[in-house]
């Protein structure tokens, strides 16, 4: 039976504290009253009564515990949500990270399988949270986030709603206690809850969820096959012509979408029926799509004949409001053949808002008048109608000048007024002007007049090579008309090519960026790329959505080849299928060039994920070679000492002093400790590697820690000099491998440490972070060589095998990163080597609610 996926409901936050956990058990509370069967599987109360008396009612899954490094945690039991199946699970706080031991490492994981179970959820999660935002938050409130969750898992459920209040009232729910404890307000408020930070965390929660709302409007608008604009937004939209006056367009629209209020600002130019007539051109336009882009907007290309209605058929295609065009800089009497491409378009814009910019550049690339050399139905109809009326028109000008003209001046006035008529309407226009002519030439200008005889045998000489004149150059005119028309239509399509392999080369090669580019090029409502699930043959299968899946699409996605418009095989196994309107064999080409460009991407993507997992594998073989080597080499002396040990103390023939066989104890002992703290790194520096091990940070005065990690190290660290004043804030740690850090870094400063110059210990607040530097003044670390000291089983030259395996950095840098820190190398001023270990302070952490 096929299961039905369920559908998600979040509630978005800008700050811990706006009501989001009240807001999911308030919903699930009505769904319940509804009716439907709802369980809480997980919810957060942070100690607020409120919220834990809106617990009450609903039936609640027991949380299962986990034991992590000495303690225990209670955790999202996510077997117990599947097996009791229930139509709703409220399951707070998506980005949690699960302590290891959990089925899966991040709680939006587990929402997925409750998802994929047909289990409908209800969650919440704060903006700062958000892996597109986490840095931008870090940098207004100086608190950075460790748990993220990928953009991607909140814009595909099915409804987001914003839990929202403004920083006065928030300030004020937590002065009455209901956020926070009384003695963590002030801090609070004073820190994290400024009324700019949340001002600034709250727009920024609203521009996310703006553009969520905007992606749901777009999908509506195409499966609803909607074209008419609506102002739901303001996006402005600026044509180009590939001249010098795109910089100042771009400009201008740029400044009009500011003052909209950050509308989208999408550059597109139209790649006309006559192309480009320099390579100038070119190179304008390579240096406006940089400006767009310097500028936040997006550069397009679209192929259309007629540029007005190629540009009002895009602007309506991505919903835009307004239009910026240059004003046209040509002449009253060129303005009088035609009204240009600015008057055009603002005639039939609608409700599009159209600004006519003036300029000082007059483009360099001029575009012939739209439609040109193109003969359709309406300009063959023209050409007759001129044929029928001008002709006769010319004859009657031209018939009381009969006698001062020859008969061969009126053949070649008439012969010029077909070959007008051919470039206006065609061949058949023209045959019918050139017969026209014969037959009024000889009723008006041979002799006799006015009668279709010929009595001079010159003259029906003269009037037939007139007509071959008149067919034959038509003919000509026509053929090389046809021929511009090809070499128009091949320049389009190479600068559409031209623009495509543009976006391989500046890296934007990836498959939906291909799709949405095709889509956008020709206007289209959908572009699906199809992969075959399983082989097969035989034409009705194109028309079979199970034997299809969609790979990548822009817009609505297809089920199967055979169900859109146009249907683009590229190979056995990929299709590519675009739903709109039907395309011409012309514009087939380019489609099939995207078609093939877009294999290519999804292949490399696929490759690209192959090489990281193979990277992975390598990466892992050598950690496993490494391993056997230090296990062969390393390993062995502290083995063998306690092995030689034991069997002298076990041996019945060697008597030993009193004093000796304490000797022979204290080499095993110290032997056995020195395994086990090898052992012990060789474990965490694989679990390292695997991303399984966590850490569990609580509060830490470093001025406690250090001296604990000090008599782990023994007599050595009693010439350790310390510099921690009492008074710093206390950072975030956990403390087990806090220890382990600091017992690392220390006993390398005392190894390299020349006598009488011990290592320091030295601490100091660095913005939103404590920096603990271990210094010493012994050798030093050459620049080169600081990065290669945190590659596991690197001494950097040194021969003595005796003291580990070269996993001491190493493990060190990966146990301070687990904990939101770093450790990173400098030089000791005079000489030496200083680790600067920085780790999160707790007290802003605290004030972040996190």
């Amino acid at each position: 039976m096929v299961v039905t996926r369920g559908r998600l409901r979040i509630y978005l936050g800008a700050a811990p504290g706006v009501g989001k956990t009240f807001a999911a058990l308030e919903e699930a509370h009505r769904r319940a009253e509804r009716g439907t069967d709802v369980v809480v599987g997980f919810v957060e109360t942070h100690g607020r009564e409120r919220t834990a008396d809106l617990v009450k009612g609903l039936e609640t899954v027991p949380r299962h515990t986990i034991a992590y490094r000495g303690g225990r945690f209670e955790e999202f039991d996510l077997d117990a949500v599947l097996a009791r199946a229930p139509k709703v699970a409220l399951v707070d706080e998506l980005a949690h990270t699960n302590v290891p031991g959990s089925r899966n490492a991040k709680r939006w994981e587990d929402i997925d399988e409750l998802l994929d179970a047909g289990i409908d959820v209800i969650s919440t999660v704060n903006v700062q949270h958000l892996e597109s935002l986490n840095d931008v938050v870090a940098q207004i409130t100086g608190v950075p986030q460790r748990e993220t969750v990928p953009d991607e898992v909140v814009r595909r459920a099915d409804q987001v709603e914003l839990a929202d209040i403004t920083p006065e009232a928030l300030r004020r729910r937590m002065l009455h206690g209901n956020v926070y404890p009384a003695e963590k307000i002030d801090a609070a408020l004073a820190n994290y809850f400024r009324v700019g930070n949340l001002t600034a965390l709250r727009e920024i929660a609203l521009l996310w969820l703006a553009d969520k709302v905007e992606d749901q409007l777009e999908q509506y608008r195409e499966d609803q096959h909607i074209t008419a604009t609506w102002e739901s937004k303001e996006r402005v939209v600026v044509a180009l012509s590939g001249g010098d006056e795109g910089d100042t367009l771009i400009r201008r629209a740029a400044r009009i979408a500011a003052r909209s209020g950050g509308a989208d600002l999408k550059a597109v130019y139209i790649a006309s029926g006559d192309g480009l007539t320099s390579a100038r051109s070119a190179r304008n336009l390579a240096r406006q799509r940089n400006l767009v882009e310097d500028l936040g907007g997006s550069y397009h290309q679209v192929v259309g004949d007629s540029i007005p209605d190629a540009l009002l058929e895009f602007a309506r295609g991505v919903n835009a409001t307004q239009l910026v065009l240059g004003a046209s800089r040509r002449g009253r009497f060129a303005q009088l053949l035609s009204r240009g491409v600015g008057v055009t378009a603002t005639a039939k814009s609608g409700p599009i808002d159209v600004h006519l910019v003036t300029h000082e550049r007059v483009a360099s690339v001029k575009h012939a008048r739209a439609g040109r050399g193109l003969i359709d139905q309406s300009r063959r109809r023209l050409g007759i109608a001129l044929a029928l009326l001008g002709i006769p028109a010319l004859m009657a000008v031209l018939a009381p000048l009969h006698g001062e003209l020859s008969l061969t001046t009126m053949m070649l006035i008439v012969l010029t007024a077909v070959m007008g008529l051919t470039l206006t309407g065609g061949m058949w226009p023209a045959l019918l002007a050139a017969l026209l002519g014969f037959v009024l030439l000889n009723f008006f200008f041979t002799e006799p007049y006015y009668t279709f005889k010929v009595d001079d045998q010159e003259q029906v000489i003269a009037l037939f090579i007139f007509v071959a004149l008149a067919l034959g150059g038509a003919g000509v005119v026509n053929v090389s008309a046809a021929r511009a028309r090809l070499a128009a239509r091949a320049s389009a399509e190479a600068q559409t090519l031209a623009a495509l392999a543009g976006d391989v080369l500046r890296g934007r090669n990836r498959v939906a960026d291909l799709l949405e580019q095709l889509r956008v090029t020709f206007a289209l409502d959908s572009v699906t790329l199809l992969e075959r699930i399983e082989p097969g043959a035989g034409p009705a299968e194109r028309h079979d959505p199970k034997l299809w899946r969609a790979v990548a699409h822009a817009g609505a996605a297809c089920a199967s080849p055979g169900a859109a418009e146009n249907d683009l095989p590229i190979n056995d196994d990929l299709a590519l299928a675009l739903r709109g309107h039907i395309l011409e064999a012309k514009d087939r080409r380019i489609a099939q060039a995207f078609a093939m460009h877009a294999a290519a991407a999804l292949e490399r993507e696929r490759l690209a994920r192959q090489a990281e997992a193979v990277q992975r594998l390598t990466d892992t073989d050598k950690l496993r070679t490494a391993l056997l080597a230090a296990v062969s080499h390393d390993l062995r002396t502290p083995l063998a000492s306690v092995r030689v040990a034991v069997s002298s103390l076990k041996s019945d023939e060697a008597l030993f002093t009193a004093e000796e066989r304490a000797e022979l104890l204290e080499t095993a002992e110290a032997s056995l400790a020195r395994l086990t703290s090898l052992v012990d790194n060789l474990l965490d520096m694989s679990r390292l590697q695997a991303g399984v091990l966590g850490a569990h940070p609580v509060p830490i005065a470093l001025d406690e820690a250090v001296p604990f990690a000090l008599d782990e190290i023994g007599e050595a660290a009693a010439k350790v000099r310390l510099d921690i004043g009492a008074d710093l804030p206390q950072v975030s740690s956990d403390p087990g491998l806090l220890q382990r850090i600091l017992v690392n870094i220390v006993s390398n400063a005392l190894r390299y440490s020349p006598p009488g110059r011990p290592p320091i210990v030295s601490a100091s607040v660095g913005g939103e972070f404590l920096q603990l530097r271990v210094i010493d003044s012994g050798p030093g670390v050459p620049d080169e060589d600081r990065e290669t000291m945190f590659t596991p089983f690197q001494r950097l030259g040194d021969r003595d095998n005796s003291t580990g395996v070269g996993l001491g950095l190493a493990l060190s840098r990966g146990l301070a990163e687990a904990m939101g820190g770093t450790l990173l190398p400098e030089a000791t001023p005079g000489g030496g080597l200083t680790m600067v270990l920085a780790l999160p302070r707790a007290d802003l952490e605290a004030e972040s609610g996190v």
